[in-house]
């Protein structure tokens, strides 16, 4: 039989794993509502990126994509990592450094076409950088393009 003084121990430790796994499991249902994770064209065009959820895409724009709405701020273009194209329709004002041919993020929710409407357009900072996750996107496409020519496949 259990004293009363070890038992009351035990209520009170029992009492504050449970506490502590709650407030860790509320922070974490939380947390994931508000995670943006990134995915290139490539995984987007291969299905790999979630529906109607927030998400960050980045690659090149395509030079010649961009179509301008001429009575309001939408603007369509397409985003490569040069393996696959996506397209990307956003309603604001660009950043100053928007360019066909420059890098950029756009997060925005996939559509279930694969196209992407963005909340927001990030672009590069100056005329030399390029983020690390649209640069690794871009290395690896080319990777697999050069890898795919080896095998004497064509693009």
């Amino acid at each position: 039989m259990m004293k009363p003084e070890r038992k009351r121990r035990l209520l009170i430790v029992l009492g504050v794993v449970v506490g502590v796994a709650t407030a860790v499991g509320l922070v974490t249902y939380a947390m994931r509502q508000n995670i943006n994770y990134f995915f290139t064209p490539t995984e987007i065009a291969e299905g790999k990126a979630p529906v109607d959820r927030p998400v960050n895409t980045g690659g090149l724009v395509v030079k010649g994509s961009v179509q301008r709405d001429p009575n309001s701020l939408k603007v369509q273009f397409q985003l490569t990592d040069t393996e696959h194209t996506v397209n990307v329709s956003y309603e604001g004002i660009l950043p100053d450094l928007f360019r066909e041919g420059q890098g950029i993020i756009g997060v925005g929710k996939v559509q279930a076409d694969g196209s992407i409407v963005a909340s927001q357009i990030l672009a590069k900072h100056d005329e030399t950088y390029m983020s690390p996750e649209v640069a690794a996107a871009i290395k690896t496409a080319e990777e697999r393009a050069k890898a795919r020519l080896r095998e004497g496949r064509t693009l």
